[in-house]
């Protein structure tokens, strides 16, 4: 077995399990020193047993590597295939007609792995696409962008178009919805992105009336294409500072928030992300009922949790989600005409 991949892998599982990505970024600084290094000097330390003497390599990746380089599957990563089975029941057929994600994050902002990384992983995966939707300038707890570092990841993104095909890697944010409805980031570098991502972030226990305002006026601007975890609630710890209790949703008139969703084309997210799943099974109902679109996305911060759309995909077809109506079902094309199509009409 490759010891790269066997470090690689080790990661991805880890992170398909809910381990933090902290806890895991280890494993793949290990892989990208063995990367650097030319053939004679990784034998001579493999045999040497001097592994651990390069920074970034500590015992339990010398450890894979060796048992890699021993040509068998190292202990650690063995446990972990024998543990991967299905993460839920349900959802396999939606699953399969899934091509992309429209909701992740990199280490530019609060998740754990560079942009190159996230993208090779969906790549792997069999993703068609995926928009990287780092936070925007105003969210400091997240590390949010700023327009020099967004126009940055846009170069970024450029460069990597052409290693990555037939792949697409778009570009996108999540935009965070102020208070009085307004998306934190300029309109011109809004309208460069493939994709806005628009969520509530702070003072999430507002009134109802006034969240339906917030929310209507964001919507209404016709910049965002996306409606992020809308209720913002957490189902159980383990997220920032959110405890083990998890957090309530917001509360809003949910039928004004999906009917301007669909008077705008404005798609409503099933965020898979095990700890958010939002929109609760009541709401994700009535937005069907309402006509909405949706998106299946992740909201991924690192490499393993892009598996996670299984999660989503067993709610949505449990409250009768029309694949369809699912713009992560669509091919790339598709999508960016939907994109294009509904900015134009609600400029």
């Amino acid at each position: 077995m490759d010891p790269v991949h066997a470090l690689r892998r080790t990661a991805f599982l880890l992170e398909r399990e809910q381990a933090s990505s902290f806890r895991v970024e280890a494993f793949r600084k290990a892989a990208a020193v063995l990367l650097a290094l030319d053939a004679d000097e990784f034998d001579t330390r493999l045999g040497a047993g001097t592994l651990t003497d390069l920074k970034g390599i500590g015992k339990s990746s010398a450890e894979i590597v060796v048992q890699a380089a021993q040509g068998r599957t190292p202990e650690r990563l063995a446990k972990l295939e024998d543990a991967a089975g299905p993460l839920v029941e349900g959802g396999e057929e939606l699953r399969a007609q899934l091509r992309g994600d429209l909701h992740t994050h990199t280490d530019a902002s609060d998740g754990g792995s560079p942009l190159a990384e996230m993208a090779f992983t969906a790549a792997e995966l069999g993703h068609e696409y995926i928009a990287v939707t780092d936070h925007s300038e105003g969210l400091k707890v997240a590390n949010g962008l700023d327009r020099g570092r967004r126009e940055a990841q846009l170069e970024q993104i450029a460069a990597l178009a052409a290693p990555l095909a037939p792949f697409r890697l778009l570009s996108g944010i999540e935009v965070d919805i102020g208070k009085d409805g307004t998306l934190d980031c300029p309109p011109d570098l809004l309208a460069r992105l493939d994709v806005v991502v628009a969520s509530v972030h702070s003072e999430l226990r507002m009134p109802a009336d006034a969240m339906t305002r917030r929310m209507l006026a964001a919507i209404r601007s016709g910049r965002m294409d996306v409606l992020g975890h809308c209720t913002g609630r957490m189902v159980k710890g383990g997220h920032g500072r959110v405890g083990e209790k998890g957090r309530p949703p917001s509360e809003f008139d949910a039928a004004a928030v999906f009917a301007a969703c669909v008077e705008f084309d404005v798609a409503v997210e099933i965020n898979a992300r095990p700890e958010r799943l939002d929109p609760p099974r009541a709401l994700l109902r009535q937005a069907v009922e309402a006509g909405c679109l949706f998106t299946l996305s992740t909201d991924a911060h690192a490499p393993g949790q892009l598996d996670w759309q299984p999660y989503g995909c067993a709610r949505a077809e449990e409250c009768e989600v029309p694949a369809d109506r699912i713009v992560t079902t669509w091919p790339v094309e598709r999508l960016q005409e939907w994109v294009s199509t509904r900015r134009a009409a609600h400029a």
